[in-house]
């Protein structure tokens, strides 16, 4: 509370100030200017003191305040800290569970590989074991398969379709069987001459569709003579160019120096052919 101050009736008077007195005495001067600061300073000291003592007070309130606040600064810094620590905790936690989530899927598909590997194996045993039974059956019908795809491909190649079947399925065969040569029941000359994926081959260099052609081809690849081709057609011609692309040499005959070409298909290894032999 701001304390009130009353100004005393002697200090009211006009004549009653240092000046004045000091015309009238000097010991008067000197007292009333004693009394007028007795009174000032009354009045200083009856304002300041309590502003002091307020100061004081905000003071040790203030410092009660700072020390309060040090000490909750403290315990926040305490808990920054915890919580820092716990977050770094935390990172490695997650990252550790990365870790072990990445190595349990790798197990897991290393596993699921090995259980596929492991069905695959058995699956492959079955066939295997029958593979081996199959193989003990081929070493013997191989005398009999080899036997009718050879006689094929030396003596089927200049006849007709139909004298084709008759020789290898009414004689050849029929043959092999009083001789008791053992061959595949039901075997095709053909089938043992190529595979499917070499008559895609075929087909996709030009050659025609059908059984004879398709013959013809397996007995082109398979001799190890230079193979005759009677091609009144021009398919095989058609075809084995479209087999040898620009690399083969075409000669006839009836040419001049056709025999510098055949030297020199022989020597850089090049596919010659000789056309139009009468």
């Amino acid at each position: 509370m701001k304390a009130t101050l009353k100004t005393p009736e002697l200090l009211k008077n006009p004549i009653f100030t240092y000046e004045v007195m000091l015309k009238k005495s000097s010991a008067a001067a000197n007292l009333a200017n004693w009394v007028i600061n007795v009174v000032g300073y009354n009045d200083i000291y009856v304002v300041v003191e309590p502003l002091k003592k307020s100061a004081e007070e905000s003071a040790a309130l203030a410092n009660q305040k700072s020390e309060e606040l040090r000490v909750v600064q403290d315990r926040v810094a305490d808990i920054i800290a915890k919580v820092n620590e716990l977050k770094s905790n935390l990172a490695e936690a997650e990252a550790k569970k990365e870790a072990v989530v990445a190595q349990a899927t790798g197990l897991q598909q290393s596993l699921d590989l090995a259980n596929r590997l492991v069905n695959g194996l058995a699956d492959e045993n079955v066939r295997w074991q029958k593979n081996v039974q199959t193989f003990q059956q081929e070493k013997m019908t191989m005398i009999g398969n080899a036997l009718v795809s050879a006689a094929f491909v030396s003596y089927i190649g200049p006849f007709s379709s139909v004298f084709r079947n008759g020789l290898w399925r009414d004689i050849w065969l029929p043959d092999i069987v009083d001789l008791k040569i053992p061959f595949t029941e039901g075997v095709d000359p053909l089938d043992i001459l190529s595979t499917p994926s070499d008559q895609a081959v075929w087909a996709s260099e030009g050659l025609p569709a059908d059984r004879v052609s398709t013959e013809n081809a397996a007995v082109v690849v398979s001799c190890s003579r230079y193979p005759l081709l009677i091609d009144p057609q021009l398919q095989g011609i058609k075809w084995i160019r479209g087999k040898e692309g620009g690399e083969m040499v075409s000669i006839q005959l009836t040419a001049s120096h056709w025999q510098k070409k055949v030297e020199l298909a022989v020597s850089t290894g090049q596919c010659l052919m000789i056309d139009s032999i009468g």
